[in-house]
């Protein structure tokens, strides 16, 4: 499930300060990254299953690894586990409507950290 037209696609943050704001709301970037790509996630474990919150981004200069780079944002998604295949994002799946409101509100909250530092 994508949550579009939060607004937070329209930011650029540098990743310390982003890292940092991610943290404080949950959202772990872990192993979850590579030289030009950083995944967020948040992990809920309901009684319907396991589903994660993801906020994705990409380096527009400089390297993720050597923690000085500034990250595009990218549509938050949430998903659904399935073991052994991974996490599925489709249309249909069935998501809790009380999990779907606190991840709006988690991204909000992320939203309006990362604006005042945000470069658009």
């Amino acid at each position: 499930m994508k949550f579009e037209n939060t607004g937070i696609e329209k930011f650029k943050a540098d990743l310390n300060r982003l890292d940092e704001v991610m943290e404080q709301h949950g959202l772990v970037r872990a192993g979850q990254w590579d030289y030009e790509r950083v995944t967020y996630d948040r992990k809920f474990e309901l009684r319907e299953g396991t589903y994660y919150l993801r906020i994705q981004g990409y380096a527009l200069n400089g390297d993720v690894d050597t923690f000085n780079a500034t990250i595009q944002l990218m549509t938050p998604v949430l998903g659904k586990h399935y073991y052994p295949h991974g996490v599925e994002y489709g249309a249909d799946e069935n998501y809790p409507a009380s999990l779907v409101n606190q991840c709006k509100k988690i991204i909000e909250e992320v939203k309006a950290e990362v604006e005042k530092f945000s470069q658009k």
